[in-house]
């Protein structure tokens, strides 16, 4: 009977129900409810139980060498991309060009610190790790994980309601999953999204990702 089970749920036909039912799902229920509480705890239940699976059963990189070898490449490219994004937001949107550092000093200030450890975190060990391991059978470890994590991740930002944060998800999902199969390092992909989170907030970008503007809930 467990052996039924385990096959059950290592079949391709369960794993592509799975995901659907998770990345797919899970987006359109709290958008149905319209509830940060919900959404906030479903993003860290789910973050915690993929950990514990993702280190059960496949492991996590503990020495993580892929931090090392991809810190430097992610790092130039962001130096590269940050004016760019910067100078686009100036030219097209300037009366929200720094507005948060500017105006909401403090609440900027804790955005840069508590928005990598309570949203980036989870998020990569989801979209990711989890997703790069258990859905391997469905996607392969290749072109196939990188495509399903940038959709996946740009879909998750339709809790946002606007084309501009389902965009630019796509694309940072993307680049966080192309440089997570290269390298499988969960933490250089915290920290390539934290960098381009933080500029984002911090440019004036943040307001296509606020989920009280979506919603109109204060």
């Amino acid at each position: 009977m467990m052996t039924r089970l385990r096959s059950l749920l290592s079949s391709k036909y369960y794993l592509a129900f799975e995901f659907a039912a998770l990345f797919g799902g899970m987006p359109l229920l709290v958008l149905a409810i319209k509830d940060r509480g919900l959404m906030l705890t479903l993003l860290w239940i789910g973050s915690i139980l993929t950990y514990l699976y993702v280190r059960e059963h496949h492991g996590m990189d503990r020495n993580d060498s892929g931090l090392r070898a991809g810190l430097r490449p992610v790092l130039m490219r962001f130096a590269l991309l940050a004016p760019i994004i910067a100078g686009m937001t100036w030219a097209f949107m300037p009366d929200q060009f720094l507005s948060l550092p500017l105006e909401r000093t403090s609440l900027w200030v804790k955005i840069m610190v508590f928005y990598p450890l309570l949203s980036v975190w989870p998020q990569e060990m989801i979209y990711r790790t989890f997703l790069y391991n258990r859905y391997a059978p469905l996607f392969g470890r290749g072109n196939g994980f990188i495509a399903a994590s940038a959709l996946a991740f740009g879909f998750m930002h339709i809790l946002f309601l606007n084309w501009v944060a389902l965009a630019m998800t796509v694309i940072g999902g993307y680049l966080f999953a192309r440089d997570y199969a290269k390298h499988q390092s969960l933490w250089l992909a915290c920290i390539e999204h934290a960098l381009y989170g933080c500029l984002i907030f911090t440019v004036g970008l943040g307001i296509f990702f606020y989920s009280g503007a979506a919603w109109g809930t204060p």
